[in-house]
């Protein structure tokens, strides 16, 4: 029960971690000014952000998920189905953010989301 806790905290606080910091620095903007004072001003608005704090927590959550798993599971069996958070990014990225998602990539993530699950069932 514990891995299943463990890989939910990987793939959607991660992803969600990931999700959040693209919000975050989508709404301050593509930086062009690489001076020290400007981006240190952009480094600041970005600290600022509750967005960036929430992605950066979340993120740490995922990371410590993984670190945890990986205490009592095999890294060969637990990176293939950690690759779920494409297939959690992609739908995130669709609902959360607004994005659009061709074709091609959802033909790829299925491709991803078969080889996750042939990995889970050779576990068994």
């Amino acid at each position: 029960m514990l891995e299943y806790v463990l890989f939910f905290f990987i793939i959607v606080a991660g992803t969600g971690g990931e999700l959040c910091l693209s919000r975050a620095m989508k709404s301050i903007g593509e930086i062009h000014d690489f001076r020290p004072w400007p981006l240190l001003r952009f480094i600041g608005q970005a600290m600022g952000l509750p967005w960036l704090w929430a992605g950066v927590s979340l993120m740490a959550l995922g990371f410590f998920s993984l670190l945890a798993i990986l205490s009592f599971l095999e890294v060969s069996f637990v990176v293939p189905v950690s690759a779920l958070s494409y297939a959690a990014g992609a739908f995130g990225a669709k609902l959360f953010l607004g994005e659009r998602i061709s074709r091609h990539r959802w033909m790829g993530i299925a491709v991803v989301t078969i080889g996750v699950t042939l990995v889970w069932w050779s576990r068994r």
